[in-house]
């Protein structure tokens, strides 16, 4: 027997829905399937997220009406889940009453008042999605994604009548004077608002669905942080991804299954791609590594970490793009000596491989006051160490650098604590005089007190370095906000507020929006540092401190 309504409560039915519509916008974001299935070629940008922030709205108040009814009708309560003359009364009402009356209502909301009033904010959204209907009428429809197969269509005419495809719905945003029908496209016909246009580009949508997009100009090759950032992919949690990353509680119960999903990516999965925006024309994606930073600390992890950059830069020269900049550590030193190992592996690529340190340095050493005399500098061996000191060298600034590893400190401790005591009394005879540090190794909070009262501590060490100091001030990565023209950018840069980028990121950019011929791999260029910066200015990208 049919198990009766009250066996479903309401608020089950609700959650039902909530992960409905959810699901479906995660599809749509999911770019590695879809790419090629997007209707409109745009991105959601963070204006149209938070228009759509309280989406879900509506599943409340259907709640609370159903909640109403079933307190006013108790008799609904002995209704089956189930019933074949229920649902066959459905079928003929939704046909003869809700079909026509949407239709009606719809295009009633398309008259002066009530749509400057109301209905514009359902089209102010320039890409549909799930989240973007508005009112009672919401339902399920996948606008981005998805289409009936084409052959459905071709076998058997009539279903162009019964049932509409997103391309039919994207129409009507584009054409708002056409398509008004809730599922049935019947209605428009017999209304005379059927855009004619609908079918083929329905046809012609499909038909492209199985063909390569446009291939991207720039190419910004991420990978994964630790298990909780990766909750904030776009695909995953649309709001989320628009905020700069931090723990959120409410997502902790999924790490279990981002564990299992990491797994799974180790074992099978290439590069793939997360996010686009475009700038001045050009197209511009972020691809994913899909590796943690962890497992780049794992000497049997570094020859299949290299195997998926190789692949997404071979894959890149392949379609035609012209920059592939390598994030943090897609270009360590120790794991491809900055990209190096690629472009001397493949000598004839088109594309030209960009760590982005120059734009990076430049960045760092345009933070630093224009007065500073002495500064202390860590992690002086590494490529942005070494670069950083050779400028301010030239600039007559002179550099206190500590480089003596942990294991060798270890080691002078245990064989010579005299001489390690000499050692320690003799660095912080200079780390006091210093107000300026420049961090490129990580230091403890144990060396963090080293340092006077008044220290601002400048740095490019991944992760940042713990603010324990309340005496001292701490800056944030080099990072660089994009031009105000970018177009459908909606997520944020790990914890990087809304539009800003790290510094490698945008020398990527750079690189892109100059047409340099030049791979950046290696060693820092001192002499373009000065070059770099001047051409990130001119670009209309701004250093993060002088927006603040």
């Amino acid at each position: 027997m049919a198990a009766p309504l009250y066996a479903w409560p309401w608020e089950f039915l609700g959650v039902t829905r909530l992960a409905t519509y959810q699901a479906w916008t995660s599809y749509s974001n999911m770019l590695f399937f879809t790419r090629n299935r997007v209707i409109v070629k745009k991105g959601v940008d963070f204006k149209q997220i938070d228009k759509e922030w309280h989406w879900d709205n509506f599943i409340l108040l259907q709640g609370l009406v159903a909640f109403s009814v079933l307190y006013m009708f108790p008799t609904f309560e002995t209704l089956p889940l189930w019933n074949k003359k229920g649902i066959t009364a459905a079928i003929v009402l939704h046909v003869a009453i809700s079909e026509p009356l949407f239709y009606s209502i719809h295009k009633f909301f398309h008259g002066n008042y009530l749509f400057t009033h109301y209905h514009s904010l359902h089209h102010s959204s320039a890409v549909p999605q799930a989240f973007t209907g508005e009112n009672l009428a919401k339902f399920l429809r996948p606008f981005q994604c998805g289409n009936l197969p084409l052959s459905d269509i071709q076998c058997h005419p009539f279903l162009r009548y019964i049932l509409y495809t997103p391309t039919y719905h994207s129409l009507h945003h584009a054409e708002m004077g056409t398509n008004y029908c809730l599922f049935m496209p019947l209605f428009d016909a017999l209304g005379n608002t059927l855009n004619m246009k609908s079918w083929e580009m329905h046809k012609k949508n499909w038909l492209d669905s199985g063909k390569d997009g446009r291939a991207p100009d720039f190419v910004f090759l991420a990978h994964g942080v630790d298990l909780s950032s990766a909750l904030h992919a776009p695909f995953l949690n649309r709001s989320a991804a628009s905020l700069p990353y931090y723990t959120r509680i409410y997502l902790l119960p999924f790490l279990p299954a981002t564990f299992v999903a990491m797994l799974l990516m180790w074992a099978k999965t290439k590069a793939f791609l997360n996010s686009f925006y475009n700038l001045r024309g050009r197209l511009h994606q972020t691809w994913v590594v899909p590796r943690f930073g962890f497992q780049y600390f794992l000497p049997f992890a570094a020859k299949g970490i290299n195997k998926s950059i190789e692949e997404a830069i071979l894959r890149a020269n392949r379609l035609g793009v012209k920059v592939i900049s390598l994030a943090a550590l897609n270009k360590n030193e120790a794991l491809n000596g900055g990209g190096t190992l690629f472009v001397n592996k493949h000598p004839n690529l088109k594309v030209r491989v960009v760590h982005g340190n120059t734009l990076t340095a430049a960045v760092i050493l345009n933070d630093i006051p224009k007065d500073v005399s002495e500064v202390f500098l860590t992690g002086a061996t590494s490529k942005l160490g070494r670069a950083i000191a050779l400028y301010l060298c030239r600039k007559n600034v002179r550099v206190l650098m500590l480089t003596l590893s942990t294991e060798r400190f270890r080691k002078i401790q245990t064989e010579a604590p005299a001489d390690c005591q000499k050692y320690l009394v003799q660095v912080t005879k200079y780390q006091q005089r210093k107000t300026t540090w420049i961090v490129g190794k990580w230091i403890t909070p144990r060396e963090q007190n080293f340092a006077p009262a008044g220290t601002h501590f400048h740095q490019f060490v991944v992760p940042p370095i713990l603010q324990f100091r309340r005496d001292c001030t701490y800056g944030d990565l080099a990072a660089m906000k994009l031009p105000e023209d970018v177009e459908g950018l909606g997520c944020c840069e790990y914890t990087m507020e809304r539009g800003v980028v790290h510094a490698c990121h945008a020398g990527g950019v750079v690189h892109a929006l100059e047409g340099w011929s030049h791979h950046e791999v290696g060693a820092i260029d001192v002499d373009r540092i000065d070059l770099v910066w001047k051409a990130a200015l001119k670009h209309g990208l701004e250093p993060v401190s002088s927006i603040r």
